[in-house]
């Protein structure tokens, strides 16, 4: 099961689902009075009857108002001093404080729960403040009766009307920090309704403004930015604007929960980028945080980030783990977070083959499936895996169709992609295997195609940056030609008037000057032809040069992508086996590809097409090892490799005679589950030589093992593979196996690490 294409789906749902609530638990935190308490008490007091004691006693009461915690008693304190604030306004008949108190009053009914007081307050607010051409209180309320309205798309429709007519008074008032906060509001309501490039350019006039005020908090504004670069696939910007909210977070000493929203969209940016190890630590920081505050719905979301990360590297246990997780402590409120719940579970105990204990969450998906439309991808996908896994296949093609009806209206490539899979999987369980195939090759356009389209885009933001190089050299260098200009005009006062005495004098300089000049002027004109003709031919060797690397990636590209739909048809097959070492050598043969698979796809990821650094390979091939044999083996691995680079002559025997090794020492050293170590050591003994040594703790080899007799593929494997290397092959058979192989590096490709 390949799980690129749903995870992508989740970046596109969850982040919709997850960022504004995350955001939400923040705008009150960065609304709240920064003053302290005391202070504020103590110039109420000092101060007279007058409206600048109203304004004092409105910012305390908006403190408790606003203070983390939510505490009964802070709200009953807010409700007190805004009680004396408004017996004030009254008496001194300050309308802009009376005002202030009729939104204070429904905003403290509001979060006590009583929203129909609230709402109502708020209206007459509105009345107030703008019968009194009030127009900063009159772009307060439009915000506070932003938070009134659900979260319907038409709800989000009604915020944004709101807001939009906030704004323009915010400015017009020159209240630039509530402008902007207005303006990140908007930003975040347009992102939700899918309006996202609308919502950037928003965030990006909030920072101007955020900047131009020396407001320094903008992390969640870059928050922001991250999820709407996530969701149009832009995981490059993604990422840095995510770390940007990290760094913006760390100077201003942001101990908030809005860390929680920062770290988990660091996961994803992580996540899409393929870098799984700093994706499942930003989950981690992530869900702690939300642990700690015990934030149900964030706990909810981060766990199936996590979960849907294990199953994309097919850990089906560790994400039935991450889910039971917090399943009893912090069940699910909303409908689309139980659905995703459901999701994973058919989909892990499924491709687990455990599909008896599949079942129960398959029925509650199916009754669900048929009540309503929402979260209809994961209800079907759900469905389909769990039918073809229990051998349902035919069952499979009326919930295809739907998946097709439904993917037109979005007219996603990434659902295309994930139906094509499915539909492979299906025609392949039914013995359909021409239909199988085509339908694999349609697949692999679609993945080829959004592949493209971010090479695409990577490439328009390295041409805009490459023109915009280029126009500030040509400023530069008109400059510098200006100076000369004028210098040379200087030159020329300086000579006319030195020599105005003498006209004969003057004529012969004149003719010299002349023929010096003409001598000048064919000199640069064979210079500049000359200069002209190197240029075109060193913008010919560039387009060579990269019309080469570029096929040799998409060469590399090609090769990984077939070894891996080997490895699927070879992962489907083995599901209809029953003989053990039918399925033995199925499996083999994956491991095999696999780690041939490493080598091609880490040349075309990366700018170096002709080496492969052996110190990131051979962790990435025991990781993957690891995997395979998680749920039956309890071996520790130890690394102790150098960073060497090999080409791929050398790099491809290399990798199988470690995959062979390690493979038959995680099979054979330690039966009956007994627990031991492998250690898997490369390093240089001297110039140009290497050695690598794989050793165990294990039972060994029998007694009567004879290397040159045994009929052992393995064993065979390896030799032949350290014949190909031009190396040396032993074996030392105490306390344990070690295998050391020692050869020389191939020199003929010289690489600048």
């Amino acid at each position: 099961m390949n799980f690129i294409s749903f995870i992508s789906v989740k970046n596109y749902l969850s982040i919709l689902c997850s960022v504004s609530l995350f955001l939400l638990v923040n705008i009150q935190a960065t609304a709240q009075s920064k003053e302290d308490p005391d202070q504020l008490e103590n110039k109420i007091s000092n101060a007279e009857n007058d409206s600048k004691k109203v304004e004092l006693l409105i910012t305390l009461s908006n403190y408790y108002l606003t203070k983390p915690g939510e505490l009964k008693a802070d709200l009953e304190k807010a409700d007190q001093i805004n009680v004396e604030a408004k017996k004030l306004s009254n008496s001194l008949g300050y309308k802009p404080g009376i005002g202030k108190v009729m939104l204070l009053d429904a905003q403290i009914h509001r979060e006590s729960g009583d929203s129909n007081y609230g709402s109502a307050k708020t209206n007459e607010a509105l009345v107030y403040a703008k019968k009194n051409n009030l127009s900063v209180l009159t772009a307060d309320v439009y915000r506070e009766l932003c938070a009134y309205k659900g979260y319907e798309k038409a709800d989000f429709e009604e915020k944004i009307k709101y807001l939009e007519l906030a704004i323009p008074l915010y400015k017009k008032s020159k209240e630039f920090r509530k402008q902007a906060d207005a303006l990140k509001d908007l930003a975040d309501y347009y992102g939700i309704i899918e309006e996202h490039q609308k919502a950037l350019a928003l965030l990006e006039n909030a920072v101007v403004i955020y900047k131009s005020i020396g407001f320094k908090e903008l992390q969640g504004v870059y928050t922001l930015m991250s999820g709407n670069y996530g969701i149009l696939q832009n995981p490059q910007l993604s990422l840095k604007y995510a770390l940007m909210a990290e760094k913006a977070a760390e100077e201003t000493h942001d101990t908030s929960y809005q860390l929680c929203t920062i770290y988990n969209h660091l996961g994803l940016a992580y996540y899409d980028l393929l870098k799984f190890d700093l994706a499942f630590a930003n989950f981690e920081k992530a869900l702690n945080i939300a642990l700690k505050n015990k934030n149900v719905d964030d706990i909810n979301a981060i766990t199936y980030n996590l979960g849907s990360l294990y199953c994309h590297k097919k850990n089906y246990i560790a994400a039935l783990r991450t889910l039971k997780r917090s399943e009893k402590s912090y069940p699910p409120k909303d409908e689309i977070t139980k659905i995703r719940q459901l999701f994973i579970f058919i989909v892990s105990y499924s491709m687990l083959k455990q599909t008896d204990k599949a079942k129960p969450y398959y029925e509650q998906m199916l009754k669900k499936y048929q009540e309503s439309d929402v979260g209809l991808f994961y209800k079907l996908t759900g469905i389909i895996i769990y039918l073809q896994q229990s051998g349902q296949a035919e069952k499979t093609y009326a919930y295809l169709e739907r998946f097709k009806e439904f993917a037109k209206k979005s007219d996603k490539l990434i659902f295309y992609s994930q139906i094509e899979l499915l539909s492979f999987q299906s025609d392949y369980a039914s013995k359909k295997y021409e239909s199988a195939i085509e339908h694999l090759k349609q697949h692999q356009v679609y993945k080829d195609s959004i592949f493209n389209l971010e090479k695409l885009k990577q490439s328009t933001a390295l041409q805009l940056q490459f023109e915009t190089e280029k126009k500030d050299k040509n400023i530069k260098l008109l400059t510098q030609q200006g100076k000369l200009q004028e210098a040379k005009i200087e030159n020329e006062k300086v000579i006319r008037y030195f020599f105005v005495g003498s006209l004969v004098a003057l004529v012969l300089f004149l003719a010299l000057l002349y023929n010096r000049s003409r001598v000048k002027t064919n000199a640069n004109k064979k210079l500049e032809l000359k200069r002209k003709q190197i240029d075109e031919q060193n913008e010919q060797l560039k387009k060579l040069l990269a019309e080469k690397e570029w096929l040799l990636k998409e060469i590399h590209h090609r090769v990984k992508n077939n070894l891996q739909i080997v490895i699927s048809l070879l992962n489907t097959q083995s599901a209809y086996l029953d003989n053990e070492d039918a399925l033995m050598a199925i499996q083999n043969s994956q491991h095999r590809m696999h780690a041939m698979s490493l080598i091609h796809q880490k040349l075309y990821q990366s700018d170096n097409l002709s080496t492969i650094d052996m110190s990131w390979y051979i962790y990435e091939l025991i990781s993957y090892i690891k995997e395979c044999y998680s749920s039956e083996k309890n071996i520790n691995f130890v690394l102790d490799t150098e960073k060497v680079f090999l080409d791929v002559a050398q790099a491809v025997p290399m990798g199988l005679i470690v995959n062979e090794a390690v493979n038959n020492t995680v099979k054979y050293a330690f039966p009956e589950e007994k627990r031991g170590e492998v250690t898997v050591s490369f390093k240089n003994t001297e110039k140009d030589f290497y050695e690598l040594i794989i050793s165990d703790n294990g039972v060994g080899l029998p007694q009567d093992f004879n290397i040159d007799e045994t009929e052992s593929l393995g064993m065979n494997l390896m030799r032949g593979l350290t014949d190909q290397l031009d190396g040396t092959f032993s074996l030392e058979n105490k306390n344990g196996l070690k295998i050391t192989i020692t050869f020389r590096k191939n020199t003929d490709i010289d690489v600048q690490k």
